[in-house]
């Protein structure tokens, strides 16, 4: 980490990220942070925004990879019958 720099709380408790850090991390104008307070520090984080579809079709295409190295994919019901106890029994 490198040297801290002192900011000023403003009116309505605005404070102003030294354009120096904005740049370092990536912020830009119109960015949302999430704060937080952890051991008595105050903690500001981009916030992470998911697309949800592009997730899901990065999964599917994951699971298509992997597909052909998984043996064995039980479906719905077939292991009701299976008692977890039993198969962790020495």
């Amino acid at each position: 980490m490198g040297l801290p720099l002192v900011v000023e709380v403003g009116r309505k408790g605005y404070i102003v990220l030294p354009k120096a850090i904005r740049e370092l991390v990536g912020i830009k104008e119109g960015d949302r942070l999430i704060v937080k307070v952890e051991g008595g520090r105050i903690i500001l984080e981009p916030e992470v925004n998911v697309n949800v579809n592009e997730l899901r079709r990065r999964l599917e295409e994951h699971w298509r990879r992997i597909g052909v190295y998984v043996k064995a994919r039980p479906k719905l019901g077939e292991l009701a019958s299976v008692s977890l106890e039993e198969e962790f029994e020495e």
